[in-house]
């Protein structure tokens, strides 16, 4: 799939913040997959600052989450993650 600019745009302004990225490395290093519950150990932040980044981050297409009975388990979406970075590089320096 080929993202649109404002697509790539909306990704580049997701990434550009440190809790997301930490977010984001967190649920790579966990294999992709992570429990809600467990990202306040993985940035110091307040659980509304935690779900506001979450939002942005599924907002972009990031990540998805989905409901497991009580929690809500974030999966990385490395299709959008393998299309940005196609993306970039189509830019010629």
């Amino acid at each position: 799939m080929t993202l649109t600019f404002k697509q790539i745009e909306k990704i580049s302004k997701a990434l550009g913040d440190m809790n997301r990225l930490k977010i984001l490395n967190y649920l790579s290093d966990k294999g992709g997959c992570g429990e809600c519950s467990d990202l306040g150990d993985v940035v110091d932040l307040a659980q509304p600052s935690i779900s506001h980044h979450i939002k942005i981050l599924t907002d972009a297409g990031l990540i998805d989450s989905e409901k497991e009975g009580r929690n809500l388990r974030y999966t990385l979406n490395k299709d959008v993650l393998t299309d940005y970075i196609r993306g970039l590089e189509g830019f010629k320096p």
